[in-house]
């Protein structure tokens, strides 16, 4: 499906802010900004504790009120996210966005067969009778290819692979048609096979249904597959973004380098691994400038002074890195 870029995105996130308060504060996203357009894939990219699954909460209105802090601005379909009321959250979750979960069998409820939990969803957001919901179910199991889906459909999460599973929990995530659907490293726990499996069913649906998808993965082998462009995440901030083919062969920020250098690939077979030094910064003690800094080879006293604003470099392309900015080169290899 084709995508204009110019268009109105259908995810306009700005200046995205989420504190976590109680023993000590935790900044967990500073300043995220993302513009998705209908029908485009965006890969969200970076290691543990980057933000990135806060990201996706934060869209969803799932993050815990009373210790919560969030400031900026998300819109969804035209909708603002952050003045909808305990009403229009019911409506707006799995009508309009819906989520695949890490973990379906965290996320599934064991005492519910799994064609009852699609239907209940099918019931409350599209208002048909239960029968319905029921065929709808039906219908969505067959969809994502789950063998003996009549059968499959009175089954319970602990009847089902693990593989099973996660097509069940696309089946529920899918069965409303919603506008944006955000995928939270869904193929993590599974097998290689089962993983490009999953893959290529998902962009198989994506590409039927005209979904916006925001695909969460540590791995850039799994956002090659399914992106149209990606988004590093470093210390709750989005480094670097761009068309995949564009960050994957000509990356910019030091980060990504890192994470494109210690990914293993055939290319790679008997070379041996580059890593990144140091870890992830405590997001309850950011360093001052670049959070990278501290792990960085190219940094400098002026990587720890003062924000570090993002410099374009083109449609879509944006860095956050003051090597760029200063018009220093950043060499290949880092």
């Amino acid at each position: 499906m084709s995508v204009n870029p110019l268009s109105a995105p259908i995810v306009d996130i700005r200046d995205l802010h989420v504190r976590f308060s109680g023993e000590r504060t935790v900044n967990a996203l500073n300043g995220v900004d993302i513009a998705l357009a209908q029908g485009e894939v965006l890969g969200l990219l970076g290691e543990s504790g980057s933000g990135k699954s806060v990201t996706l909460k934060a869209l969803l209105r799932l993050l815990p009120p009373r210790r919560t802090t969030i400031t900026g601005s998300m819109h969804v379909a035209g909708q603002d996210v952050l003045s909808m009321d305990d009403e229009a959250l019911e409506n707006y979750r799995g009508g309009v966005v819906s989520m695949i979960f890490q973990e379906p069998m965290l996320a599934l409820d064991p005492v519910y067969s799994i064609g009852d939990q699609i239907a209940e969803g099918v019931v409350r957001h599209k208002g048909v009778s239960w029968a319905q919901g029921r065929a709808r179910a039906l219908e969505m199991l067959e969809g994502v290819r789950i063998p003996s889906a009549r059968r499959r459909l009175d089954a319970y999460p602990h009847e089902m692979s693990g593989g099973m599973l996660q097509r069940a929990m696309i089946a529920l995530a899918l069965s409303c048609s919603p506008k944006v659907l955000l995928a939270d490293e869904p193929t993590t726990a599974l097998d290689a096979t089962v993983q490009i499996q999953i893959l290529l069913l998902l962009r198989e649906l994506q590409r039927e249904m005209g979904m916006a998808v925001i695909f969460v993965t540590h791995d850039i082998g799994v956002a090659i597959e399914i992106s149209d462009r990606v988004a590093v995440m470093y210390g709750g901030r989005i480094v670097e973004t761009g068309k995949l083919r564009d960050v994957v062969k000509n990356p910019q920020h030091p980060y990504t380098r890192g994470l494109l250098a210690s990914t293993i690939h055939g290319a790679k077979r008997g070379v041996r691994l580059e890593t990144i030094p140091g870890a992830p910064p405590r997001l309850d003690r950011l360093p001052p400038g670049c959070s990278f800094a501290p792990r960085c080879g190219l940094a400098d006293a002026a990587c720890s002074q003062g924000e570090i604003l993002a410099v374009p470099l083109g449609p879509q392309r944006n860095v956050r890195c003051i090597k760029l900015a200063t018009n220093i080169a950043v060499p290949v290899g880092v």
